[in-house]
């Protein structure tokens, strides 16, 4: 499994061969050319160049703000709550 800072598998996106991961694109992942005023996915931006930490999953507050906040339109406030869920659990399951 390879996991961004926020708990995404990037092996299971269709992009992980453009993209590397976000580890790999530093935070900047190809999407983001679409959201005015953003260079650094905030869910990267906080553990890595915020707190220092190598994922979400050293952080006390997982999950927090930004993972409510940073919602993919296209998905329901359901399958929203269930990605943040998931994601939470996989960082847990590999938290040092």
């Amino acid at each position: 499994m390879l996991l961004s800072p926020c708990g995404v598998d990037c092996e299971k996106c269709e992009h992980l061969e453009s993209c590397g991961g976000c580890n790999a694109v530093k935070g900047k992942p190809f999407y983001l050319k679409e959201i005015e005023g953003v260079e650094v996915c905030p869910m990267y931006e906080c553990p890595v160049g915020g707190k220092g930490y190598k994922s979400c999953a050293e952080c006390p507050e997982l999950p927090c703000k930004i993972y409510y906040d940073w919602k993919d339109p296209s998905m329901t406030d359901e399958e929203h709550t269930n990605s943040i869920n998931e994601r939470v659990k996989a960082l847990k399951s590999v938290k040092p």
